[in-house]
């Protein structure tokens, strides 16, 4: 068990362990449990029924938070000649192909999402075993290989507040909702954005019960448990 210091156990002292909150009483909780001295971000964490051994069983996609995540989102474009042009003019942070390539493979990871076009894959792909296991490799499920020509509306949108959902290799779902200062209200519809997506993208083949359990939790603070089927009527009201 990790040894959890005096702030985390007074704050922990305000949740019932036993009760299963409203996702409004829960957003509130994560907001007046939260003790750390910056504004936290907010996480939505799932536990799924799902086989993540199975492809069929494995969902991932991306959710436009109606509210936003309250942070600045660093975007590298993989990009060449008009599209580069396109992703510049469009504010990506960086832009390039080769120069890029080669300061990843050498660790610089100093971006918070990366877009390719298709065009330059076929270089980008090396960067597989690096950006892969961090969740950052440009892949069509997660809406981040696009033709030059959507580079504005994928930029702005992941300047807005975008959000990809994968499921992980434990069957677990963690996604950001916002930061703790957000108001309740705000911190709810981006809340049940992500549920609706979720819903929606329920594999054909899952058997029992598809949402197991769902918490929500602020950096470093202590998770609260949200009443399963509440979560999962919510709908988004935006």
């Amino acid at each position: 068990m990790p040894k959890h210091g005096k702030k985390y156990l007074e704050a922990a002292k305000l949740i019932d362990r036993q009760k299963y909150y409203s996702p409004r009483e829960a957003l509130e909780l994560v907001k007046k449990t939260h003790y750390a001295n910056f504004d936290g971000t907010v996480e939505l964490h799932l536990r799924t029924g799902l086989d993540p051994r199975h492809a069929d069983q494995q969902i991932r996609g991306v959710v436009l938070l109606p509210r936003g995540l309250g942070k600045q989102v660093r975007v590298l474009v993989f990009a060449e000649g008009e599209a580069a042009r396109i992703a510049q003019e469009a504010g990506a942070d960086y832009v390039g192909t080769d120069e890029y390539i080669e300061k990843i493979q050498n660790g610089w990871l100093e971006f918070d999402v990366a877009v390719a076009v298709p065009q330059v894959m076929g270089k980008v792909g090396r960067l597989g075993k690096i950006l892969g296991p961090r969740g950052l490799m440009p892949s069509p499920k997660a809406g981040t290989i696009v033709p030059p020509e959507d580079l504005p509306r994928v930029l702005n949108e992941l300047r807005l507040g975008r959000v990809e959902y994968r499921v992980d290799k434990t069957a677990n779902v963690h996604v950001p909702i916002g930061k703790v200062s957000f108001p309740v209200e705000h911190l709810l519809d981006n809340m049940a954005a992500v549920m609706d997506a979720i819903v929606r993208a329920k594999p054909a083949s899952a058997k029992g019960q598809y949402i197991r359990r769902v918490t929500v939790a602020s950096s470093m603070g202590p998770g609260v448990k949200v009443d399963v089927n509440e979560a999962l009527a919510l709908k988004p009201s935006l």
